[in-house]
């Protein structure tokens, strides 16, 4: 087990505990900092703590930090869209239909199994079966993810993530036609109080949300949404969408398959049954370099399942 023993100097205090003990011991994610927090692993002066704990300059932080299980993902030679990539990070195009990570019912085929055996001094970079992995996309999302190579870039991509730094665009199919042809969803939202697989505003733990959205095309009860993310919740495109009465096309949680069956256009009927998942694609991307602190900004083609939806909507 390591030991690690910190005084807090000016240029951590007045930040929170995980924030300053990732900054501090580069080796940690800040995900990974709260969890020693949270287990007791981690003494502020001597006493316990907790993760948004506020630090002020003099105090002393130790932690314990015991040894990585055996990352159990292993490397698979798995078909990888790469749109970027150097010795920092890199930038993917995700397949729909790909986990993000290994997880109880997908413990292979998934998008860290290729990145594995891509890059396999990812397994250096942490055990918790997410190597790499800053945000994620829906198993049914297609579009761009970016990956971490080293510590020092998930630090600074985490930071950006949670800063709101980062730009995300999407383009989101949907059942039904919007009032305008733009708005903003404020909606807070959470794990539904009664089906925990879904996400809704009926939560018991809501949080906050926002969506812009601008109308694209449309035609025949469908339409193509340009969404912008300006916070990062889970399924939130999907669930602003329903509860605004236009569930996304595919979309059989949150209602957008049933529907498809009453389109009266017989072409754009057959295309959206046609399509075995959510039509949500992360289309672009941008936030900073980790080393350079140069504005990256990616774009990915919209997938042919989407395309044949959009070109009969244009």
């Amino acid at each position: 087990m390591e030991i690690l023993r910190f005084e807090i100097g000016a240029e951590h205090a007045g930040q929170r505990l995980d924030q300053a003990l990732a900054a501090l011991a580069p080796e940690l994610t800040r995900s990974r900092a709260a969890q020693l927090i949270k287990s007791g692993d981690v003494r502020l002066d001597g006493g316990p703590a907790k993760p948004a704990a506020i630090l002020r300059a003099g105090q002393i932080v130790e932690a314990a930090i015991p040894p990585r299980p055996t990352m159990l993902a292993a490397a698979q030679a798995l078909p990888l869209q790469i749109v970027f990539e150097d010795e920092h990070l890199l930038v993917v195009d995700k397949a729909p239909g790909m986990v993000v990570h290994p997880a109880a019912g997908n413990f292979d085929g998934t998008l860290v199994n290729a990145l594995l055996h891509h890059a396999p001094a990812l397994a250096d970079l942490t055990r918790d079966e997410r190597p790499g992995i800053v945000h994620r996309l829906d198993k049914g999302t297609s579009g761009l993810l970016v990956v971490a190579k080293t510590a020092l870039a998930m630090q600074s991509l985490q930071r950006q993530f949670a800063g709101r730094e980062v730009s995300k665009h999407y383009l989101a199919i949907v059942l039904g036609a919007p009032p305008q042809g733009a708005g903003r969803i404020d909606l807070a939202i959470g794990r539904h109080v009664r089906d925990r697989k879904k996400i809704s505003s009926v939560t018991a733990k809501a949080r906050p949300a926002t969506t812009l959205w601008r109308v694209e095309a449309g035609r025949g009860g469908v339409t193509a949404l340009a969404c912008e993310l300006l916070t990062g919740r889970t399924h939130q495109i999907r669930v602003h969408c329903a509860e605004s009465g236009w569930p996304l096309v595919g979309d059989e949680t949150y209602g957008g398959v049933r529907p498809i069956r009453n389109l009266a256009d017989e072409a754009l009927r057959a295309a959206c049954a046609a399509l075995d998942r959510p039509a949500l694609h992360a289309r672009r991307l941008a936030f900073r370099h980790p080393a350079t602190n140069v504005r990256l900004e990616f774009s990915a083609p919209i997938p042919s399942d989407l395309r044949r939806i959009m070109l009969l909507l244009e």
